[in-house]
């Protein structure tokens, strides 16, 4: 069990790329890592890794050990999970990492019904705006707006987020609605930025799909802020309509120029690959599946 311990280390360190990292998938503290593949060059009488002062990389002998122990240990893996899989109930502690406004107002308010459901189940929501290593982050499942291509990651299409003009009833009041793209330039935008930098509205007119140039009066990174700054008659904005939904049913913001939009963007839950999903991962894509699936290809609610 000793060597079985030391090779896990060894696959998960050489995976990451470093001990601190290895350390926080497995638990142990880096210099419990270090000590384990220690004793495991001690014993093969090899060293598995170049190491400097900066940089830790798989020597020859490593390389070639890695590929046979990575496959021996997926095959025990999997094993496992064969044999658990028709009576276990997703436990443990599941690492989800999302964009900042999914998590804020998709994900978050219903965790409460996944977590009565499966009470051994725990969940760690972190909230971020950039694809990370899921192997390296410890991270279960990833959630991104947009198409996405990664070979080393297993993807299910979650739903569908449509882009959305609207702006408060009392903005519109004091300012009309507009009726084309050109008038929507001569209004008040509430503009989302990335990186600094406005990201453009995409529209439709009559000559195709065209970015539209508002006058950026209030600029923000954050969309629950500035869903808040639409329904206090900030402006107009263009923002995902899951952000939104509950306000444009209850009157609090008005969708304009409809007839404008283009095709929404693919929601995707990522995650490693293996070849028996574990059950908490399963569990938690379906869940998330259910709260967008009730959105057809219009944004609309089903």
């Amino acid at each position: 069990m000793d060597r079985l311990g030391n090779i896990e280390a060894f696959v998960q360190t050489a995976e990451t790329g470093s001990f601190n990292a290895s350390a926080k998938r497995l638990g142990l503290t880096p210099s419990a890592v270090s000590r384990r593949v220690a004793q495991l060059e001690r014993e093969l009488g090899v060293a598995l890794f170049h190491r400097t002062t900066r940089a830790l990389s798989l020597s020859e002998d490593g390389r070639l050990f890695f590929g046979r122990c990575r496959s021996v240990l997926r095959e025990l893996e999997d094993a496992a999970e064969a044999v658990q899989r028709s009576r276990a109930r997703p436990a443990g502690r599941l690492r989800v990492d999302a964009p900042v406004v999914v998590g804020q107002l998709v994900l978050a308010p219903a965790l409460p019904k996944l977590l009565a459901r499966y009470p051994e189940l725990d969940v760690e929501l972190v909230l971020s705006n950039e694809l990370t290593n899921l192997a390296a982050e410890g991270i279960d499942v990833v959630i991104r707006l947009g198409d996405l291509d990664d070979s080393s990651l297993l993807k299910r299409r979650l739903g569908i987020a449509r882009m959305v003009c609207c702006a408060a009833p009392s903005y519109l009041e004091r300012h009309g609605t507009p009726r084309t793209l050109k008038e929507l330039e001569r209004h008040d935008g509430v503009v989302f930025v990335r990186n600094g930098r406005p990201l453009p509205w995409r529209l439709r007119d009559e000559d195709g799909v065209r970015d539209v140039e508002v006058r950026a009066r209030v600029r923000t990174d954050q969309g629950v802020l500035l869903r808040d700054l639409l329904v206090a008659g900030a402006g107009v904005g263009w923002l995902f309509d899951f952000i939104v939904d509950a306000d444009l049913r209850a009157g609090r913001l008005v969708e304009v120029l409809a007839d404008h939009a283009v095709a929404g963007r693919p929601i995707h839950a990522l995650y490693l690959a293996h070849r028996n999903i574990p059950p908490k991962t399963r569990a938690f894509l379906d869940f998330a599946a259910s709260l967008f699936e009730r959105r057809d290809g219009s944004g609309n609610r089903r």
